[in-house]
């Protein structure tokens, strides 16, 4: 259970490092400026708190020993980041702001950053948990 746990940590930091080494890639390029909606502060609560939850699913697997059902949480976690995506697309953003049409396309990719660090980092930490 301990290797779910590193796992979902060491995800959750990669996912943020990303997340804001983006945020800031891209508002230099595009000359955005969109501190008033999303910072450095959202972008880490919102990753980690999605990297506990996708870790909590897999904890839960592990410990109700339905490892057999990981690929369907896959899915699950796959549909839930195209799911999150809504509420950006959707979001009415103040009037004084530039560009407003640039918001999606610098925190939609953001969405997908959880689940593809956990699924990357998760078989140098999930195939030790099976072997416990």
């Amino acid at each position: 259970m301990k290797g779910i746990f590193i796992n979902g940590v060491i995800s959750a930091v990669l996912a943020t490092v990303a997340s804001i080494i983006y945020f800031h890639i891209y508002q230099t390029t595009l000359d955005t400026h969109f501190n008033k909606i999303i910072n450095i502060g959202s972008i880490t609560g919102a990753t980690f708190f999605w990297c506990m939850l996708i870790t909590m699913g897999y904890a839960l697997l592990f410990k109700f020993k339905k490892q057999n059902l990981n690929p369907w949480l896959n899915v699950l976690i796959a549909i839930l980041s195209f799911a999150s995506i809504i509420s950006p697309i959707s979001m009415t953003l103040p009037l004084d702001l530039e560009s407003p049409e640039l918001f999606p396309g610098l925190v939609v990719p953001m969405h997908f950053f959880p689940a593809l660090a956990f699924f990357c980092i998760s078989p140098f930490f999930i195939r030790q948990q099976t072997a416990e």
